[in-house]
């Protein structure tokens, strides 16, 4: 368990390095090829109209999305009433949508993690 600590902080050691060197120069290589989305000059009132603008957008996309879900529970109620006359391509149809939920849950309980950089870096390490 102890190598595996040792391990550890040497990789985290070799992320922290990495962010160093490299940090700076990635920072601004992405404001130039995103700096049609920045907002200039960069004020108080410009960012609260813009999080007002998007949250206010994505609460008006709900019922689109509530209607949509209900319509994906009624088919999928309709294939379990008709399981009989299921085919074995429609059966690999519906266990693939139920893998694919599952991959988009586990990607957003990643995504909340707060070491997700430091895992993305030991992943990209191959």
């Amino acid at each position: 368990m102890a190598s595996k600590l040792v391990q550890l902080q040497s990789k985290a050691v070799q992320a922290s390095n990495f962010v160093a060197r490299h940090g700076g120069g990635y920072y601004k290589q992405l404001l130039e090829q995103n700096k049609q989305y920045i907002q200039d000059p960069p004020t108080v009132e410009k960012c609260s109209l813009l999080a007002n603008q998007l949250l206010y957008t994505r609460l008006a996309s709900i019922p689109g999305r509530y209607e949509a879900f209900w319509k994906e529970l009624d088919y999928a109620k309709n294939l379990w009433k008709n399981r009989q006359e299921l085919k074995v391509e429609g059966a690999g149809v519906a266990i693939l949508f139920g893998l694919e939920c599952f991959a988009w849950f586990c990607a957003g309980k990643l995504g909340t993690c707060q070491f997700m950089p430091v895992v993305f870096f030991f992943f990209s390490q191959g």
